[in-house]
Protein backbone atom coordinates (compact mmCIF):
# COMPACT_ATOMS: atom_id res chain seq x y z
CA UNK A 1 0.00 0.00 0.00
CA UNK A 2 2.82 2.38 0.88
CA UNK A 3 4.39 1.88 -2.56
CA UNK A 4 1.10 2.74 -4.24
CA UNK A 5 0.83 5.88 -2.19
CA UNK A 6 4.43 6.78 -3.04
CA UNK A 7 3.77 6.27 -6.72
CA UNK A 8 0.63 8.39 -6.59
CA UNK A 9 2.41 11.15 -4.69
CA UNK A 10 5.28 10.98 -7.12
CA UNK A 11 2.84 12.03 -9.82
CA UNK A 12 2.11 15.09 -7.71
CA UNK A 13 5.78 16.04 -7.92
CA UNK A 14 5.95 16.61 -4.19
CA UNK A 15 9.63 16.76 -3.44
CA UNK A 16 10.22 20.27 -2.09
CA UNK A 17 13.90 20.90 -2.67
CA UNK A 18 15.87 24.09 -2.29
CA UNK A 19 18.63 23.94 -4.88
CA UNK A 20 21.86 25.90 -5.03
CA UNK A 21 23.32 24.99 -8.43
CA UNK A 22 26.95 25.80 -9.16
CA UNK A 23 27.25 28.78 -11.52
CA UNK A 24 27.84 27.42 -15.05
CA UNK A 25 30.96 28.63 -16.88
CA UNK A 26 29.94 27.83 -20.43
CA UNK A 27 26.91 28.56 -22.56
CA UNK A 28 26.30 24.85 -23.05
CA UNK A 29 26.20 24.32 -19.30
CA UNK A 30 23.76 27.24 -18.97
CA UNK A 31 21.45 25.62 -21.50
CA UNK A 32 21.67 22.22 -19.81
CA UNK A 33 20.97 23.77 -16.44
CA UNK A 34 17.97 25.73 -17.79
CA UNK A 35 16.61 22.62 -19.47
CA UNK A 36 16.80 20.65 -16.23
CA UNK A 37 15.13 23.54 -14.38
CA UNK A 38 12.25 23.67 -16.84
CA UNK A 39 11.86 19.89 -16.68
CA UNK A 40 11.57 20.03 -12.91
CA UNK A 41 9.29 23.02 -12.50
CA UNK A 42 7.51 23.71 -15.82
CA UNK A 43 6.85 20.25 -17.27
CA UNK A 44 9.28 20.67 -20.17
CA UNK A 45 9.82 17.40 -22.03
CA UNK A 46 12.59 17.15 -24.59
CA UNK A 47 11.90 14.91 -27.56
CA UNK A 48 15.26 13.19 -27.44
CA UNK A 49 14.76 11.22 -30.66
CA UNK A 50 13.20 14.02 -32.66
CA UNK A 51 14.94 14.95 -35.92
CA UNK A 52 13.71 18.51 -35.56
CA UNK A 53 15.94 20.29 -33.08
CA UNK A 54 14.15 23.57 -33.76
CA UNK A 55 10.92 22.02 -32.48
CA UNK A 56 12.57 21.31 -29.12
CA UNK A 57 14.00 24.83 -28.99
CA UNK A 58 10.58 26.36 -29.71
CA UNK A 59 9.01 24.25 -26.96
CA UNK A 60 11.77 25.29 -24.56
CA UNK A 61 11.22 28.94 -25.50
CA UNK A 62 7.54 28.57 -24.61
CA UNK A 63 8.48 27.18 -21.20
CA UNK A 64 10.99 30.01 -20.63
CA UNK A 65 8.23 32.50 -21.39
CA UNK A 66 5.96 30.72 -18.92
CA UNK A 67 8.66 30.90 -16.25
CA UNK A 68 9.43 34.58 -16.99
CA UNK A 69 5.75 35.44 -16.71
CA UNK A 70 5.48 33.66 -13.36
CA UNK A 71 8.35 35.61 -11.81
CA UNK A 72 7.43 38.95 -13.37
CA UNK A 73 10.43 39.08 -15.69
CA UNK A 74 10.42 40.51 -19.19
CA UNK A 75 8.78 37.81 -21.32
CA UNK A 76 11.21 37.16 -24.19
CA UNK A 77 11.45 33.38 -24.39
CA UNK A 78 15.23 33.80 -24.35
CA UNK A 79 17.64 32.49 -21.73
CA UNK A 80 19.04 35.88 -20.75
CA UNK A 81 21.07 36.70 -17.66
CA UNK A 82 18.13 37.82 -15.47
CA UNK A 83 16.22 34.64 -16.29
CA UNK A 84 19.22 32.44 -15.57
CA UNK A 85 19.92 34.29 -12.30
CA UNK A 86 16.34 33.68 -11.19
CA UNK A 87 16.69 30.00 -12.04
CA UNK A 88 19.74 29.80 -9.80
CA UNK A 89 17.93 31.11 -6.72
CA UNK A 90 17.40 28.59 -3.88
CA UNK A 91 13.90 27.22 -4.19
CA UNK A 92 11.44 24.44 -3.57
CA UNK A 93 11.15 21.61 -6.06
CA UNK A 94 7.44 21.28 -6.78
CA UNK A 95 6.07 23.02 -9.92
CA UNK A 96 5.23 26.72 -9.89
CA UNK A 97 1.67 28.04 -9.78
CA UNK A 98 -0.14 31.38 -9.71
CA UNK A 99 -0.84 33.02 -6.34
CA UNK A 100 -1.38 30.54 -3.51
CA UNK A 101 -2.43 27.07 -4.58
CA UNK A 102 -3.24 23.64 -3.30
CA UNK A 103 -2.13 20.30 -4.65
CA UNK A 104 -4.20 18.61 -7.39
CA UNK A 105 -7.62 17.49 -6.06
CA UNK A 106 -7.11 19.72 -3.02
CA UNK A 107 -5.86 17.10 -0.53
CA UNK A 108 -6.47 18.21 3.06
CA UNK A 109 -6.75 16.68 6.49
CA UNK A 110 -10.34 15.71 7.26
CA UNK A 111 -9.85 16.47 10.94
CA UNK A 112 -8.70 19.41 13.00
CA UNK A 113 -6.59 17.55 15.56
CA UNK A 114 -3.35 16.48 13.84
CA UNK A 115 -0.45 14.66 15.46
CA UNK A 116 3.23 14.88 14.64
CA UNK A 117 6.32 13.01 15.72
CA UNK A 118 10.01 13.93 15.50
CA UNK A 119 11.77 10.66 14.69
CA UNK A 120 15.34 11.85 15.15
CA UNK A 121 17.51 14.95 15.50
CA UNK A 122 20.24 16.77 13.64
CA UNK A 123 23.53 17.08 15.55
CA UNK A 124 23.81 20.67 14.25
CA UNK A 125 21.40 21.97 16.89
CA UNK A 126 20.39 21.30 20.45
CA UNK A 127 17.42 18.94 20.64
CA UNK A 128 15.46 21.59 22.52
CA UNK A 129 16.09 24.09 19.70
CA UNK A 130 14.88 21.59 17.09
CA UNK A 131 11.74 20.96 19.15
CA UNK A 132 11.16 24.70 19.44
CA UNK A 133 11.66 25.36 15.71
CA UNK A 134 9.19 22.64 14.72
CA UNK A 135 6.61 23.71 17.32
CA UNK A 136 6.86 27.36 16.23
CA UNK A 137 6.41 26.30 12.60
CA UNK A 138 3.19 24.48 13.51
CA UNK A 139 2.04 27.47 15.58
CA UNK A 140 2.20 29.67 12.47
CA UNK A 141 -0.47 27.56 10.81
CA UNK A 142 -2.59 26.90 13.91
CA UNK A 143 -2.77 30.64 14.65
CA UNK A 144 -4.86 31.26 11.51
CA UNK A 145 -6.89 28.03 11.30
CA UNK A 146 -8.94 25.75 13.58
CA UNK A 147 -6.12 23.19 13.38
CA UNK A 148 -4.53 21.87 16.55
CA UNK A 149 -1.21 20.05 16.49
CA UNK A 150 -0.09 17.59 19.16
CA UNK A 151 3.32 16.00 19.37
CA UNK A 152 3.55 12.29 20.20
CA UNK A 153 6.67 10.27 21.00
CA UNK A 154 5.82 6.78 19.78
CA UNK A 155 3.67 5.07 17.19
CA UNK A 156 2.43 6.53 13.92
CA UNK A 157 1.66 10.24 13.73
CA UNK A 158 -0.12 12.05 10.92
CA UNK A 159 3.06 13.99 10.17
CA UNK A 160 6.37 12.18 10.70
CA UNK A 161 9.43 14.44 10.76
CA UNK A 162 12.95 13.14 10.24
CA UNK A 163 16.51 14.03 9.26
CA UNK A 164 18.25 11.77 6.78
CA UNK A 165 21.06 11.75 4.22
CA UNK A 166 21.11 10.22 0.75
CA UNK A 167 18.61 7.46 0.11
CA UNK A 168 16.07 7.36 2.94
CA UNK A 169 13.23 5.15 1.83
CA UNK A 170 11.29 7.22 -0.69
CA UNK A 171 11.77 8.08 -4.35
CA UNK A 172 13.55 11.37 -3.63
CA UNK A 173 17.08 10.72 -2.36
CA UNK A 174 18.94 13.64 -0.88
CA UNK A 175 22.05 14.74 -2.72
CA UNK A 176 24.58 15.89 -0.15
CA UNK A 177 25.54 19.44 0.90
CA UNK A 178 24.41 22.35 -1.19
CA UNK A 179 21.56 20.73 -3.07
CA UNK A 180 18.18 19.57 -1.83
CA UNK A 181 17.35 20.85 1.65
CA UNK A 182 14.06 19.15 2.40
CA UNK A 183 10.83 17.80 0.96
CA UNK A 184 7.33 17.13 2.19
CA UNK A 185 4.24 15.19 1.09
CA UNK A 186 0.64 16.48 0.88
CA UNK A 187 -2.04 15.10 3.24
CA UNK A 188 -2.78 11.41 2.76
CA UNK A 189 -2.44 8.08 4.50
CA UNK A 190 0.95 6.46 4.99
CA UNK A 191 3.76 8.79 3.98
CA UNK A 192 1.31 11.62 3.30
CA UNK A 193 2.13 14.73 5.33
CA UNK A 194 5.62 13.53 6.24
CA UNK A 195 8.53 16.00 6.08
CA UNK A 196 12.16 15.02 5.50
CA UNK A 197 15.21 17.25 6.05
CA UNK A 198 18.60 16.63 4.48
CA UNK A 199 21.08 15.83 7.24
CA UNK A 200 24.01 16.76 4.99
CA UNK A 201 22.99 20.42 5.28
CA UNK A 202 23.94 22.68 8.20
CA UNK A 203 20.80 23.45 10.20
CA UNK A 204 20.71 26.54 12.41
CA UNK A 205 18.49 28.09 15.05
CA UNK A 206 19.05 31.59 13.74
CA UNK A 207 19.28 32.95 10.20
CA UNK A 208 22.95 32.93 9.19
CA UNK A 209 24.82 32.84 5.91
CA UNK A 210 26.52 29.53 6.63
CA UNK A 211 23.46 27.38 7.20
CA UNK A 212 19.72 27.08 6.83
CA UNK A 213 17.19 28.31 9.35
CA UNK A 214 15.27 25.21 10.42
CA UNK A 215 12.18 27.18 11.45
CA UNK A 216 11.87 28.86 8.03
CA UNK A 217 12.33 25.65 6.06
CA UNK A 218 10.07 23.66 8.40
CA UNK A 219 7.30 26.27 8.21
CA UNK A 220 7.40 26.10 4.40
CA UNK A 221 7.47 22.31 4.34
CA UNK A 222 4.59 22.01 6.80
CA UNK A 223 2.57 24.21 4.48
CA UNK A 224 2.94 21.39 1.96
CA UNK A 225 2.13 18.84 4.68
CA UNK A 226 -1.17 20.65 5.18
CA UNK A 227 -2.02 20.75 1.48
CA UNK A 228 -0.60 24.01 0.14
CA UNK A 229 1.37 24.21 -3.08
CA UNK A 230 3.43 27.22 -4.15
CA UNK A 231 2.61 30.89 -4.55
CA UNK A 232 4.01 33.44 -7.00
CA UNK A 233 3.54 36.26 -4.47
CA UNK A 234 7.02 37.51 -3.59
CA UNK A 235 7.58 37.36 0.16
CA UNK A 236 4.96 34.69 0.81
CA UNK A 237 6.16 31.79 2.91
CA UNK A 238 5.05 29.42 0.13
CA UNK A 239 6.93 31.37 -2.57
CA UNK A 240 9.15 28.87 -4.44
CA UNK A 241 12.42 30.69 -3.71
CA UNK A 242 14.02 30.13 -0.31
CA UNK A 243 14.88 33.49 1.24
CA UNK A 244 16.75 33.94 4.51
CA UNK A 245 14.95 36.44 6.71
CA UNK A 246 14.73 37.65 10.29
CA UNK A 247 12.44 35.25 12.13
CA UNK A 248 11.90 37.35 15.24
CA UNK A 249 8.19 37.95 15.70
CA UNK A 250 7.59 36.27 12.33
CA UNK A 251 3.99 36.29 11.09
CA UNK A 252 2.37 34.56 8.14
CA UNK A 253 1.98 36.83 5.10
CA UNK A 254 -1.60 37.39 3.96
CA UNK A 255 -1.25 35.24 0.84
CA UNK A 256 -0.36 32.22 2.97
CA UNK A 257 -3.27 32.96 5.31
CA UNK A 258 -5.64 33.13 2.33
CA UNK A 259 -4.31 29.81 1.05
CA UNK A 260 -4.53 27.82 4.26
CA UNK A 261 -7.95 29.27 5.15
CA UNK A 262 -9.23 28.24 1.73
CA UNK A 263 -8.58 24.68 2.91
CA UNK A 264 -9.50 24.82 6.60
CA UNK A 265 -11.29 28.09 7.24
CA UNK A 266 -10.44 30.76 9.85
CA UNK A 267 -9.84 29.98 13.53
CA UNK A 268 -12.71 29.67 15.96
CA UNK A 269 -13.88 32.74 17.82
CA UNK A 270 -11.84 31.69 20.83
CA UNK A 271 -8.06 32.25 20.64
CA UNK A 272 -6.10 29.65 18.71
CA UNK A 273 -4.91 26.74 20.82
CA UNK A 274 -1.11 26.57 20.73
CA UNK A 275 0.72 23.50 19.58
CA UNK A 276 0.49 20.89 22.33
CA UNK A 277 3.50 18.85 23.28
CA UNK A 278 2.64 15.76 25.27
CA UNK A 279 5.18 14.45 27.78
CA UNK A 280 7.42 11.65 26.53
CA UNK A 281 5.72 8.27 26.59
CA UNK A 282 7.60 5.15 27.58
CA UNK A 283 6.88 2.15 25.32
CA UNK A 284 5.04 -0.63 27.10
CA UNK A 285 7.03 -3.29 25.30
CA UNK A 286 9.90 -3.45 22.86
CA UNK A 287 10.83 -6.54 20.92
CA UNK A 288 14.34 -6.99 19.42
CA UNK A 289 13.03 -5.91 16.01
CA UNK A 290 11.68 -2.62 17.32
CA UNK A 291 14.83 -0.53 17.21
CA UNK A 292 14.04 3.07 18.14
CA UNK A 293 15.03 5.63 15.50
CA UNK A 294 14.56 8.71 17.63
CA UNK A 295 16.70 10.13 20.39
CA UNK A 296 15.06 10.29 23.79
CA UNK A 297 13.28 13.62 24.27
CA UNK A 298 14.61 15.85 27.00
CA UNK A 299 12.42 16.15 30.04
CA UNK A 300 12.02 19.71 31.20
CA UNK A 301 12.43 20.07 34.97
CA UNK A 302 9.20 20.91 36.75
CA UNK A 303 11.09 22.89 39.34
CA UNK A 304 14.52 24.48 39.43
CA UNK A 305 16.28 24.69 42.76
CA UNK A 306 19.04 27.19 43.57
CA UNK A 307 21.59 24.42 43.05
CA UNK A 308 20.42 24.27 39.41
CA UNK A 309 20.84 28.01 38.80
CA UNK A 310 21.71 28.63 35.13
CA UNK A 311 25.08 30.10 34.20
CA UNK A 312 23.37 33.43 33.39
CA UNK A 313 22.57 33.90 37.04
CA UNK A 314 25.96 33.13 38.53
CA UNK A 315 26.57 36.19 40.74
CA UNK A 316 30.23 36.11 39.70
CA UNK A 317 29.48 36.22 35.95
CA UNK A 318 31.70 38.59 33.96
CA UNK A 319 31.61 39.68 30.32
CA UNK A 320 34.28 40.32 27.70
CA UNK A 321 32.23 42.74 25.60
CA UNK A 322 28.67 44.05 25.26
CA UNK A 323 26.89 45.80 22.40
CA UNK A 324 23.47 46.47 20.98
CA UNK A 325 22.46 44.99 17.61
CA UNK A 326 19.23 46.01 15.89
CA UNK A 327 17.40 46.53 19.16
CA UNK A 328 18.86 43.54 20.98
CA UNK A 329 21.64 43.53 23.57
CA UNK A 330 24.45 41.02 23.03
CA UNK A 331 26.64 39.90 25.94
CA UNK A 332 29.89 38.13 24.99
CA UNK A 333 31.93 35.74 27.09
CA UNK A 334 34.67 33.59 25.56
CA UNK A 335 33.05 31.80 22.57
CA UNK A 336 29.46 32.40 23.72
CA UNK A 337 26.86 35.12 23.29
CA UNK A 338 23.70 35.90 25.28
CA UNK A 339 20.90 37.70 23.41
CA UNK A 340 18.45 39.91 25.28
CA UNK A 341 15.72 40.78 22.81
CA UNK A 342 12.64 42.99 23.10
CA UNK A 343 10.88 40.31 21.04
CA UNK A 344 11.43 37.40 23.45
CA UNK A 345 11.00 37.13 27.20
CA UNK A 346 13.75 34.56 27.61
CA UNK A 347 17.48 35.16 27.27
CA UNK A 348 18.80 33.18 24.30
CA UNK A 349 22.24 31.58 24.21
CA UNK A 350 24.42 30.56 21.32
CA UNK A 351 27.98 30.43 20.10
CA UNK A 352 29.57 33.41 18.39
CA UNK A 353 30.39 31.20 15.41
CA UNK A 354 26.67 30.71 14.79
CA UNK A 355 26.41 34.36 13.80
CA UNK A 356 29.90 35.14 12.51
CA UNK A 357 31.74 31.91 11.64
CA UNK A 358 34.86 33.67 10.37
CA UNK A 359 35.31 35.79 13.51
CA UNK A 360 37.55 34.49 16.24
CA UNK A 361 35.80 34.16 19.59
CA UNK A 362 36.79 36.11 22.67
CA UNK A 363 36.08 39.74 21.70
CA UNK A 364 37.73 42.49 23.72
CA UNK A 365 35.21 45.21 22.90
CA UNK A 366 32.24 46.02 20.66
CA UNK A 367 29.87 48.89 19.91
CA UNK A 368 27.00 49.68 17.52
CA UNK A 369 26.14 52.74 15.48
CA UNK A 370 22.51 51.91 14.80
CA UNK A 371 21.93 54.58 12.16
CA UNK A 372 24.66 52.96 10.09
CA UNK A 373 23.46 49.46 10.97
CA UNK A 374 27.05 48.65 11.89
CA UNK A 375 28.71 46.91 14.82
CA UNK A 376 32.46 47.09 15.30
CA UNK A 377 34.25 44.24 17.07
CA UNK A 378 37.75 44.39 18.57
CA UNK A 379 40.11 41.54 19.30
CA UNK A 380 43.76 42.13 20.14
CA UNK A 381 45.13 44.77 17.75
CA UNK A 382 42.48 44.32 15.02
CA UNK A 383 38.87 45.31 14.42
CA UNK A 384 36.01 44.20 12.17
CA UNK A 385 32.96 46.10 10.89
CA UNK A 386 29.81 43.99 10.69
CA UNK A 387 26.45 44.84 9.18
CA UNK A 388 23.91 42.54 10.76
CA UNK A 389 25.46 39.11 10.23
CA UNK A 390 27.74 40.07 7.32
CA UNK A 391 31.36 41.12 7.74
CA UNK A 392 32.13 44.15 5.61
CA UNK A 393 34.80 43.85 2.93
CA UNK A 394 38.36 44.90 3.75
CA UNK A 395 38.35 43.76 7.37
CA UNK A 396 40.03 43.12 9.73
CA UNK A 397 42.06 46.30 10.02
CA UNK A 398 44.69 47.32 12.59
CA UNK A 399 43.40 49.49 15.43
CA UNK A 400 46.14 52.01 14.59
CA UNK A 401 43.96 52.98 11.60
CA UNK A 402 41.63 54.60 14.14
CA UNK A 403 44.45 56.76 15.51
CA UNK A 404 45.77 54.69 18.38
CA UNK A 405 49.54 54.81 19.05
CA UNK A 406 51.59 51.67 18.50
CA UNK A 407 51.86 51.24 22.28
CA UNK A 408 48.15 50.30 22.44
CA UNK A 409 47.94 46.57 21.78
CA UNK A 410 44.24 45.98 22.60
CA UNK A 411 41.01 47.76 23.55
CA UNK A 412 39.38 46.93 26.89
CA UNK A 413 35.93 48.33 26.09
CA UNK A 414 34.10 50.68 23.74
CA UNK A 415 30.78 52.56 23.86
CA UNK A 416 29.09 54.92 21.43
CA UNK A 417 27.30 58.08 22.61
CA UNK A 418 24.35 58.54 20.27
CA UNK A 419 23.86 62.15 21.38
CA UNK A 420 27.37 63.44 20.69
CA UNK A 421 28.25 60.95 17.91
CA UNK A 422 31.44 60.20 19.83
CA UNK A 423 32.78 56.73 20.62
CA UNK A 424 34.79 56.23 23.80
CA UNK A 425 37.56 53.63 23.86
CA UNK A 426 38.85 52.42 27.22
CA UNK A 427 42.42 51.16 27.65
CA UNK A 428 43.76 50.58 31.15
CA UNK A 429 42.92 53.61 33.31
CA UNK A 430 42.60 55.95 30.30
CA UNK A 431 40.14 56.55 27.50
CA UNK A 432 40.11 58.06 24.00
CA UNK A 433 37.29 59.94 22.25
CA UNK A 434 36.70 59.14 18.56
CA UNK A 435 34.60 61.46 16.37
CA UNK A 436 32.47 59.24 14.13
CA UNK A 437 31.62 62.17 11.82
CA UNK A 438 35.25 63.03 11.02
CA UNK A 439 36.51 59.48 11.60
CA UNK A 440 39.37 60.78 13.74
CA UNK A 441 40.54 60.83 17.35
CA UNK A 442 39.80 64.03 19.20
CA UNK A 443 42.66 66.16 20.45
CA UNK A 444 43.49 66.22 24.15
CA UNK A 445 43.16 62.45 24.59
CA UNK A 446 43.78 60.05 26.23
CA UNK A 447 42.37 61.25 29.55
CA UNK A 448 42.00 59.52 32.90
CA UNK A 449 38.75 57.55 33.15
CA UNK A 450 38.26 58.53 36.80
CA UNK A 451 38.51 62.23 35.95
CA UNK A 452 35.48 62.24 33.64
CA UNK A 453 33.36 59.26 34.71
CA UNK A 454 32.34 59.44 38.37
CA UNK A 455 33.00 56.32 40.39
CA UNK A 456 34.97 54.50 37.68
CA UNK A 457 38.40 54.30 39.26
CA UNK A 458 39.43 51.05 37.63
CA UNK A 459 39.70 49.31 34.29
CA UNK A 460 36.54 48.73 32.23
CA UNK A 461 35.81 45.21 30.96
CA UNK A 462 32.78 46.14 28.83
CA UNK A 463 30.54 49.14 28.24
CA UNK A 464 27.02 49.83 27.01
CA UNK A 465 24.87 52.88 26.27
CA UNK A 466 21.15 52.26 26.76
CA UNK A 467 18.08 54.25 27.81
CA UNK A 468 19.95 57.47 28.56
CA UNK A 469 22.66 55.82 30.67
CA UNK A 470 26.16 54.46 30.36
CA UNK A 471 26.84 51.05 31.89
CA UNK A 472 30.44 50.19 32.74
CA UNK A 473 31.25 46.61 33.67
CA UNK A 474 34.13 45.66 35.94
CA UNK A 475 34.32 42.09 37.17
CA UNK A 476 30.89 40.95 38.36
CA UNK A 477 29.65 44.52 38.92
CA UNK A 478 28.23 47.14 36.60
CA UNK A 479 28.11 50.88 37.18
CA UNK A 480 25.20 52.93 35.86
CA UNK A 481 26.02 56.56 35.00
CA UNK A 482 23.83 59.37 33.68
CA UNK A 483 24.82 59.88 30.04
CA UNK A 484 24.80 63.70 30.24
CA UNK A 485 26.40 64.36 33.61
CA UNK A 486 28.50 61.16 33.69
CA UNK A 487 27.64 60.90 37.38
CA UNK A 488 27.20 57.55 39.11
CA UNK A 489 23.57 56.52 39.63
CA UNK A 490 23.90 53.03 41.11
CA UNK A 491 25.98 49.85 41.22
CA UNK A 492 24.47 46.47 40.27
CA UNK A 493 25.55 42.94 39.45
CA UNK A 494 26.72 42.39 35.88
CA UNK A 495 23.90 39.93 35.21
CA UNK A 496 21.13 42.24 36.45
CA UNK A 497 19.86 42.40 32.84
CA UNK A 498 18.80 38.78 33.24
CA UNK A 499 15.74 37.53 35.10
CA UNK A 500 17.53 35.97 38.05
CA UNK A 501 15.28 36.99 40.96
CA UNK A 502 13.51 33.61 40.95
CA UNK A 503 16.79 31.89 41.68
Amino acid sequence: MKMKILAFLGLLHIACSYAFPVAPEKEKEDMQFAQKYLENFYDFKEEKHSLFKSKNLDHMGDKIREMQSFFGLEVTGELNRKTLDMMKQPRCGIPDVQSYSTFPRNPRWKKEHITYRILNYTPDMLQADVDEAIAKAFDLWSSVTPLRFTRIYSGDADIMISFAAGYHGDFYSFDGPGGTLAHAYPPSNGIGGDAHFDEDENWTKFTTYNGYNLFLVAAHELGHSLGLGHSNVFGALMYPIYMAKDTRNFRLPQDDIDGIQALYGPPRESPAIPTEVLPPQEPTEMTPTEVPTEMSPRKEPTEMTPSKRPADCDPHLTFDAITTLRGEILFFKDSYVWRKSPYFSEIEHDTISTFWPSLAAGFDAAYEIDKKDRVTFFKDNQYWAVSGYNIEAGFPKPIQNLGFPRSVRKIDAAVHDQNTKKTYFFVGNKYWSFDENTQSMEKGYPRKIAADFQGIGHTVDAALQKNGHFYFFHGSNQYELDIKTKKLVRVMKSNSWFDCEKY
